[in-house]
């Protein structure tokens, strides 16, 4: 009975912590889904400029688009800041291991234990930091210095689902064009890319860790309610145990008092 009631206590304790976590989850998902929508915008809009401009002869002549010989990858790896998140950061770490050849740039304190670097918060993350980031990756792919940039974060299909997913930025491809679009660009269509891509490299990290983030918070969520539904049926299991263990040594008492009595 001893050992019962302290494995009951323990799980009370449990209970409590997975509802308090699960609690200031469900407080971050409408600001996170927010902020993920205006993300996928923003980068939507950029990405249908850059099709455009892509689709122009004069443009395959952008450092941004010529074909490189080699294969030298840098993978932006945004994973959570902290665990408890069901198979959140693991199922990304999984993914960033069938490219063990990648330089890795990581965001969120997960990812930054795990590959090195200084230590940056995927909450935190801001457009100005993305503006950073994205002016330097695009400076050394200009350089030569890579030739192939990813960014290795979580897609968001629903609170129950996320999938981690592998998104290309650089280079720049070209889709075939159906003819010539109304659009005019002033000075030229390559120097209107090259001066672009910058601002474009930045509304698509910035996308992404908003998208990972609130990914982090609904898989948190989810796996805390399910947790949560786990030590409630645990510790109505023991108090069911406890309850029968009481009721035994209550009658094995009651049947040593008859017992001394009769004799």
């Amino acid at each position: 009975m001893k050992n019962l009631r302290s494995r009951i206590r323990s799980a009370n304790s449990t209970l409590q912590l997975t509802k308090a976590m699960g609690l200031v989850a469900s407080s971050k998902i409408r600001r996170a889904l927010t902020a993920m929508t205006n993300g996928r915008e923003y980068a939507a809009a950029f990405e249908e400029a850059i099709r455009l401009l892509t689709a122009s002869p004069d443009c395959a002549r952008s450092p941004y688009m010529m074909p490189r010989e080699t294969d030298r990858t840098r993978l932006i790896v945004i994973a959570g800041d902290r665990g408890m998140a069901g198979g959140y950061n693991a199922n990304l770490f999984r993914l960033a291991a069938t490219f063990p050849d990648a330089q890795k740039l990581p965001i969120g304190k997960r990812a930054c234990d795990r590959f090195g670097g200084e230590l940056i918060s995927s909450e935190h993350f801001s457009a100005a930091d993305a503006s950073e980031w994205a002016k330097k990756l695009c400076e050394d792919f200009v350089k030569g210095e890579y030739d192939r940039l990813g960014i290795l974060h979580t897609r968001y299909v629903s609170m129950m689902t996320q999938e981690p997913v592998v998104s290309w930025i650089l280079p720049l491809t070209a889709e075939k064009s159906s003819g010539s679009t109304a659009v005019l660009f002033e000075p030229g269509e390559r120097e209107v890319l090259d001066t672009a891509v910058p601002s474009y490299v930045t509304g698509q990290i910035m996308a992404a860790v908003r998208e990972s983030f609130a990914c982090e918070v609904a898989a948190r969520r989810t796996a805390m309610d399910a947790a949560g539904k786990n030590a409630q049926q645990m510790i109505d299991e023991l108090q069911l145990a406890y309850n029968r263990a009481r009721q035994g040594a209550i009658t094995q008492e009651i049947t040593e008092i008859v017992a001394g009595g009769n004799a």
